[in-house]
């Protein structure tokens, strides 16, 4: 029987993030988009008929009053869910008007996502189906983009690499560079790196580097639904960071495949554009109303939807205490 599609009621709540953070674009404000996209985001979830408990939320790392991880959200009962959200992924994006700034939540049962504890950065490795099987953390670039390529079936200067644009990935660079692959560079949008990679008709075809754990947990939700490939390896980038890893029982030299990080299938995922991406476009105005342009994913059924939505601005304005 058919069943509810919680990514739908998530979707509303990215959509207001996005929407409240989108009038921040550009502006230089990272901490002001942020928030709006929190306080929205926070309010949407609230009022859903659910239970929802962030166990990947905005975090210690930027000491969040919301959204923090252990937060339960929702007005329903039953199941709970637990949630892995980041109302603006790409804050600098959207301070500086760049492509690529999303809002994202993704949903799993009680237990099934990866806890990373005090992992604020990871090695990942993300691609689409063809090429699932074919990726090895553990193995050089040079290697990995050549297995990547013949089962894409093309040349290695054929397949172009998604990289954060980091000083920590000089040498990563260099190696892909060294191979023949293309690159494209992106200064941040960690979990738009690897939905771009995973998905058809982007222009990418693998993210390589190291970006945030969290983001990477949140992407594995993704990337599982859509039956791509992902391994993940701690990879801290500070001596403290190294040091509570090592104290809290964590191996550093331990790959994480996908099934260790998202083991479940009844999954949802939700994300909307701010600024304009690869896949998803940003938010636009005419006229007294507001476009978004959404992403809704479901693991049960690998059921992928673009939604589109025209948001009158004075209706939503005169219902919620969001800054739309």
């Amino acid at each position: 029987m058919p069943t509810r599609n919680l990514g739908l009621d998530l979707m509303r709540a990215t959509e207001a993030a996005a929407l409240a953070s989108a009038r921040f674009v550009g502006r230089g404000d990272k901490e002001g988009g942020d928030r709006a996209a929190v306080e929205a985001m926070r309010l949407l979830l609230n009022s859903l008929d659910f239970r929802g408990r962030v166990v990947i939320g905005e975090g210690e790392k930027d000491q969040a009053p919301m959204l923090y991880n252990g937060e339960v959200l929702g007005q329903g009962d039953g199941p709970l869910w637990d949630l892995a959200v980041d109302p603006v992924e790409g804050t600098r994006l959207l301070a500086l008007g760049r492509p690529g700034a999303i809002s994202v939540i993704a949903a799993a049962p009680e237990g099934a996502l990866f806890n990373p504890g005090p992992a604020f950065y990871a090695a990942k490795l993300v691609v689409g189906p063809e090429a699932r099987e074919a990726i090895d953390l553990k193995a050089s670039v040079a290697d990995n983009l050549k297995e990547i390529a013949k089962a894409l079936k093309k040349e290695v200067r054929e397949v172009t690499v998604f990289v954060l644009d980091k000083p920590r990935h000089a040498r990563l660079i260099e190696e892909i560079r060294y191979s023949g692959a293309r690159i494209t560079l992106q200064t941040d949008g960690d979990v738009a790196g690897a939905l771009a990679a995973v998905l058809p008709e982007t222009g990418v075809d693998v993210l390589m580097g190291t970006g945030g754990t969290p983001e990477g947990v949140i992407a594995a939700v993704a990337v599982k639904a859509l039956g791509g490939g992902m391994q993940m390896r701690l990879d801290p980038q500070s001596e403290e960071e190294r040091w509570r890893l090592v104290h809290a029982g964590f191996d550093l030299d331990r790959v994480y495949t996908l099934e260790e990080l998202c083991r479940a299938e009844d999954t949802h995922f939700a994300a909307t554009g701010i600024t304009d991406g690869p896949f998803l476009r940003g938010v636009r105005y005419k006229e007294g109303q507001a476009w978004t342009e959404s992403l809704v994913i479901r693991g049960a059924t690998r059921t992928l939807r673009k939604v589109e939505a025209w948001h009158r601005l004075e209706k939503l304005r005169g219902i919620s205490p969001v800054a739309y």
